[in-house]
């Protein structure tokens, strides 16, 4: 097998573990909010912890990626990763569930820096696009971890046996991973962060990945929460299941759609496709129209942060690295004040009204994605 390939086998085994241990916390959280008595508004509280820690992680994330090659920070970050997500399992006080909450976000915020990083750094090597690909199994890593939760929760197995149990297994699939990652992909330009206000490009494309991770975030995080408490179901993860299968297929399929009709028209297309399926569940809070919607949600935002990612790694003023910590800021900070957010719209109105929050985020995709392209077109005519 050539070595690229290797290479890129490797690094979708950590994409997919990613996506499962996110999806394991997530899918947790109806459990968490129950057995430490939590109404929505303390639930936020709990959940702002997230970002919180993210932006302390922000100029760790910056610094890991200039000074090491990729592979390191990211096999180090897992570690801490899986740590923290069985202290999140088998928290038997408040305290106890912060730090896990803390270092399981810290972690995240390093680990999914240095992966992207590799991913457009591995993308120069392949004449086709694959970064669409790796999130699609981001998502199906997703996927598979909500699905073995509902498992789970359905013989009534002790979140304090699952997420251990989750996190040994994972961390001994990215120890076996690890020596077939890309080696020495260290820029040695473009490494230096400048605080400050970002150069145009750099920052619409940050208000992108904002906009769109507040959708995620939010679809993850309150997904079981409103099938349980609004649309009534038992099973409530099933709501999240069905988004992440539309959203793991449509990334998948996402690379050629670009390569098809553009990026330009896709951001319109994504955004309209959230804003209906928003909508849909929203005024028909009803078992199928409500399945239906988080379907055409999963499918629309599915392709903005892969998209945005790869429009990063172009970037003329900084490295691949580098750019991908800028960006990966907003993002970060859109999916994880997205749920605290939600939280405290649900605690002043109800859970159904705190939805729309995902309509006007996927409606401002557009106007933010075309000043985007129209500053694009400038620059390349100067």
């Amino acid at each position: 097998m050539k070595t690229e390939n290797q290479q890129r086998i490797a690094l979708s085994t950590y994409f997919f573990l990613s996506g499962f241990c996110f999806s394991t916390w997530a899918s947790r959280i109806p459990n968490i909010k129950m057995a430490f008595d939590l109404n929505e508004a303390e639930l936020g509280n709990l959940l702002m912890v997230m970002p919180i820690s993210s932006l302390i992680g922000l100029p760790v994330s910056g610094w890991l990626v200039s000074r090491f090659e990729s592979r390191f920070p990211l096999i180090v970050s897992f570690v801490l990763l899986a740590a923290s997500l069985s202290i999140i399992g088998i928290a038997d006080s408040l305290f106890l569930l912060i730090t896990g909450i803390f270092a399981f976000a810290f972690s995240m915020r390093i680990f999914n820096i240095a992966m992207n990083t590799q991913s457009l750094t591995l993308q120069k090597n392949f004449k086709r696009k694959i970064i669409g690909s790796f999130h699609g199994l981001w998502s199906t890593g997703g996927l598979l971890g909500v699905a073995f939760s509902t498992l789970l929760i359905k013989f009534d197995v002790p979140i304090y046996q699952h997420l251990p149990a989750v996190a040994i297994f994972t961390f001994i699939l990215a120890l076996i991973a690890f020596k077939s990652l890309l080696k020495k992909d260290r820029s040695t330009q473009g490494n230096k962060l400048r605080f400050g206000k970002p150069d145009k490009p750099t920052m619409y494309l940050g208000f992108i990945v904002f906009l769109a991770a507040i959708t995620e975030g939010g679809m993850f995080d309150w997904s079981g929460v409103y099938f349980k408490e609004v649309v009534n179901e038992d099973i409530f993860t099933l709501g999240y299941l069905i988004f992440m299968v539309f959203m793991a297929l449509s990334r998948f399929f996402s690379d050629r759609i670009v390569e098809r009709i553009g990026m330009e028209k896709n951001y319109i297309i994504s955004a309209s496709l959230v804003c209906f399926g928003v909508l849909l569940m929203v005024i028909f809070p009803y078992f199928w129209p409500a399945l239906i919607g988080f379907c055409l949600v999963g499918i629309g935002v599915a392709a903005v942060i892969p998209m945005t990612f790869l429009l990063a790694g172009s970037s003329e003023k900084y490295s691949p690295g580098m750019a991908i910590s800028i960006i990966t800021t907003y993002a970060i900070v859109g999916m994880l004040l997205g749920p605290p957010l939600v939280g405290y719209l649900a605690h002043l109105f109800n859970l159904k009204v705190s939805f729309i929050l995902f309509f006007i985020s996927a409606l401002m995709l557009i106007p933010i994605s075309q000043l985007f392209f129209k500053k694009q077109k400038e620059n390349a005519q100067q």
